[in-house]
């Protein structure tokens, strides 16, 4: 074979080798995903992926930024996978499924409450239904916002007293988890925003979790702070991470001061603690 030949046909076969990875790099191998957090029970995952796609998280679509960012929460109880599936706006797809890690939880007895706090009078019914309501509607808001983005800090710094998870027996009686996160502290010990935030609901006197305050940090992710005994801010109001919003307090069904931070994903609850990070030691004197 002559050398000019040759040469032709290689330069054919690195033309075809050109073309075909060009069509291997439009497939649907080619879709962006990556994710930060644990699927662990009662984790937060900020995934990421190619902005303009569309995704469904266990069959049903969320909310993606513009910049591509969603964010996927596991339920205390949720054994999966999650399912996620991707589809671009030129149609190519991707389907991902991840396993969830499972825990162990505590069983935490408390005795001596008021009866009417464990099991409440027929007359206080209603109030405590158009409070779980209220609730309920302010953990709704799905906003472009993405100010989780940004991080989260401990609201308090202090001595941790309750975990997420931990199965509550109340004077004898077992009732629904503990959904959120206990840190120690006295009454009137200022509470700040863990991000950037907008405030969805202030009541200063809930039946059960007493001076209750919502925050949203955008795409249906939620702060809850119960128990308060002050809160400094209104519906409405924007605040930015580390910004005093409330005091401790021991007020609704509480047996000392403290605060209950919980975090939502809309209706799945999700464990603050490894959001925020290991809590700071105290300051050597």
């Amino acid at each position: 074979m002559g050398l000019s030949r040759w040469l032709n046909l290689l330069l054919s076969f690195l033309l075809v080798a050109s073309v075909a990875a060009a069509v291997v790099a439009a497939g649907p191998a080619g879709i962006e995903l990556s994710t930060q957090g644990s699927f662990r029970q009662g984790g937060l995952v900020v995934a990421r992926t190619e902005p303009g796609t569309r995704v469904d998280v266990r069959g049903a679509p969320v909310r993606v930024s513009s910049q591509g960012v969603f964010l996927i929460g596991v339920g205390r109880d949720e054994t999966g996978p999650v399912a996620i599936d991707l589809q671009t706006e030129d149609g190519r797809e991707r389907h991902e499924r991840f396993e969830v890690e499972a825990r162990q939880y505590r069983i935490q007895r408390i005795d001596g409450l008021p009866a009417e706090k464990v099991t409440p009078p027929s007359d206080v019914l209603e109030r405590i239904r158009k409070e779980a309501a209220a609730a309920r509607k302010a953990r709704t808001r799905d906003d472009p916002r993405t100010d989780f983005l940004d991080g989260f800090v401990w609201p308090v710094e202090g001595r941790i007293t309750g975990v997420y998870g931990s199965q509550r027996i109340l004077n004898g009686e077992p009732r629904r988890p503990h959904f959120g996160v206990d840190v120690a502290g006295p009454v009137g010990m200022p509470v700040v925003a863990p991000a950037d935030a907008l405030v969805t609901l202030v009541n200063p006197d809930m039946y059960y979790s007493g001076g209750t305050l919502i925050m949203d940090h955008g795409h249906g992710l939620s702060s809850t702070f119960i128990h308060l005994s002050r809160i400094l801010v209104q519906e409405g109001q924007s605040v930015t991470q580390g910004q005093v919003v409330a005091e401790i307090g021991a007020t609704g069904r509480a047996t000392g001061p403290h605060l209950d931070w919980r975090m939502n994903l809309f209706d799945i609850r999700l464990d603050p603690a490894p959001i925020a990070g290991p809590m700071p030691q105290p300051r050597k004197q």
